[in-house]
């Protein structure tokens, strides 16, 4: 069985992380989404949060797909985890020329620490390629529109979050 692992902070997933999902569905048997537990990042969403909107966007794709989903919270190294969910790839998604000089240096650190688990890339649907969760939060702060960016459902979240703000 092939196992990927898609990881991300998902605050909140968008519909570039479904697009991702969606696509990296067909390579793999099962797919793990690992949602980190970054405390740096100071997120808009509790891990608990987070994992439910996850699973809830997820529950969709299953249903039309058929496959595997497993979402998984970690907080240790991602090669770490690629290890504890029996991952042989890691699946990143690319936006622009900026994202993969970050990329480019965690594939050599990861294959430093393990060569067994190999990293695929896939480009952002050019629909999707400016969305940021980062961005989302900000518009939906300031009570824009983000419709385009994400599910109805995590638009909600977002304008009950901002809205206690």
């Amino acid at each position: 069985m092939r196992i990927g692992l898609y990881p991300g902070t998902f605050d909140p997933i968008t519909l570039g992380h479904v697009d991702i999902i969606q696509r990296a569905m067909a390579l793999v048997d099962r797919l793990v989404i690992g949602v980190a537990i970054n405390r740096d990042k100071g997120p808009a969403f509790t891990l608990e949060e987070r994992v439910a909107m996850v699973e809830a966007e997820c529950a969709g794709i299953v249903a039309k797909t058929g496959g595997e989903i497993i979402v998984h919270p970690f907080e240790n190294l991602l090669i770490d985890c690629a290890r504890d969910v029996g991952a042989s790839v890691i699946v990143r998604g690319l936006r622009a020329v900026a994202d993969f000089e970050y990329e480019f240096q965690m594939v050599g650190m990861n294959r430093a620490m393990d060569s067994s688990v190999e990293t695929v890339f896939l480009m952002a649907d050019a629909r999707r390629q400016a969305i940021a969760s980062k961005l989302v939060k900000e518009i939906a702060r300031l009570g824009g529109d983000i419709s385009k960016f994400v599910t109805p459902p995590v638009a909600e979240a977002l304008r009950h979050r901002y809205a206690k703000a």
